[in-house]
């Protein structure tokens, strides 16, 4: 089991906002628009369901936190989702995959606050 499939802290614990483009319902988009709150006409966001909510946990999130998750879409994840923390399953974090992993009571990864020695 790999350090994000044990974890998913990230996943209930930052908001995720994305260009509206990405939504399967646009031409071209892959992220289930049934998993996405859509801002008004005008905005060109949109965000996953829960996670602006409080308490945060993205909609999209099976498990539990610290034991065992999963993405109900993950190869159709938004773009924010693919760019965070990408060597995290490796077991090297970054500071934001530290602060959520503290978040949720868990210890940060190696390298999460290497740019911040303690």
């Amino acid at each position: 089991m790999g350090h994000c499939t044990s974890c998913g802290a990230c996943c209930a614990s930052y908001p995720v906002t994305f260009s509206r483009q990405e939504l399967d319902s646009e031409a071209g988009g892959w992220v289930p628009s049934t998993l996405a709150e859509q801002g008004t006409i005008l905005s060109r966001c949109a965000h996953m369901r829960g996670t602006r909510d409080q308490p945060r946990r993205c909609a999209a999130l099976k498990g539990t936190i610290g034991v065992q998750v999963s993405c109900e879409i993950y190869a159709q994840r938004p773009s924010p989702c693919r760019e965070f923390a990408q060597e995290a399953d490796a077991g090297k974090g970054d500071n934001r995959c530290g602060d959520a992993r503290r978040l949720h009571g868990l210890p940060p990864l190696a390298g999460s606050y290497d740019a911040f020695p303690l």
